[in-house]
């Protein structure tokens, strides 16, 4: 039957693993470098993930693409877009696909290794810290690099809510003492 629609069997296994084999070496790529790769993109990061994608569809694809093969591509992702979402919902598997919180600032300290560790310039934190309506440093409760990939800035002068907290790398960081900003 997909012989009929353009494509043997053998190409569409063909499809199907070089579909796979490339969304598993972006999301290996994607933890690596960080999740900041995807998100907050700027028009060199556009171009980036635009190349990206041609790069992965001609990789799935093959040298003649057919609407068949690209089906079976988009099938691929889909599938694989499903498992992912399904393993994301178990505790062992959110761990393994679900990167964690990391507090970037605690209190007026910005945690350098920290800001290493999720690939965050000095000049995206402040960009962020004024974006928030910061205007001094002493006005920071707390920053959050977010598992999405974006920066939460928490005021100072409250208590932050302990499950706020939950799961944030550093949250011990932080002191919990409103008179102190």
């Amino acid at each position: 039957m997909l012989e009929s629609l353009g494509i043997t069997v053998e190409g569409a296994l063909a499809v199907v693993f070089a579909t796979a084999g490339m969304y598993f070496v972006m999301v290996v790529l994607v933890r690596l470098l960080g999740q900041r790769v995807l998100s907050g993109m700027s028009s060199f990061d556009l171009v980036a993930v635009i190349a990206f994608g041609a790069v992965i569809g001609r990789a799935a694809l093959g040298d003649s693409p057919r609407l068949a093969g690209g089906i079976v591509a988009l099938v691929t992702l889909m599938t694989i877009q499903a498992l992912v979402g399904v393993v994301r919902g178990t505790r062992v598997g959110s761990r393994a696909v679900v990167n964690r919180p990391v507090l970037l600032m605690a209190g007026r300290e910005i945690l350098e290794s920290h800001m290493r560790t999720c690939h965050v310039s000095r000049a995206e934190l402040y960009s962020r810290l004024r974006q928030a309506g910061i205007a001094h440093t002493e006005d920071v409760g707390a920053v959050i690099f977010e598992p999405s990939g974006t920066i939460s800035v928490l005021r100072a002068g409250r208590p932050i809510d302990p499950n706020l907290l939950t799961g944030v790398v550093g949250a011990d960081l932080l002191d919990q003492d409103p008179t102190h900003p």
